[in-house]
């Protein structure tokens, strides 16, 4: 069984250009203000669902707050058959402040 692997938000930059999906478990209305543009919302409601549709080979990077809860999320993904998962080091603080251009508002993309 593969394992996740932590990243910077730099490489989680360039898996991004090239087409990774990026999910985002932060809380609704957090996300709903501010998140990385083109990357997905999910939560305990919406996991399921997200799972069903995903391609489990495609590149996944998991975004929380300060990337301590990713490293769970990004484990079950793996264990629910996920085959190239990211946690992102240091959340969306990090990024936010690495990449301010490269985030977006609202409830969907």
């Amino acid at each position: 069984m593969s394992e996740f692997k932590r990243i910077p938000p730099q490489q989680a930059q360039t898996l991004r250009e090239q087409g990774a999906v990026i999910v985002d478990i932060r809380d609704p209305a957090t996300f709903a203000a501010l998140h990385i543009s083109g990357s997905r919302h999910l939560d305990n409601h919406s996991v399921a669902d997200f799972i069903r549709a995903a391609d489990l080979d495609a590149p996944t990077v998991v975004v929380c707050y300060h990337g301590n809860s990713s490293q769970s999320a990004a484990a079950y993904l793996i264990s629910q058959g996920f085959t190239d998962v990211y946690s992102l080091d240091g959340g969306f603080e990090l990024w936010r402040t690495t990449y301010p251009a490269e985030t977006a508002q609202g409830t969907h993309e």
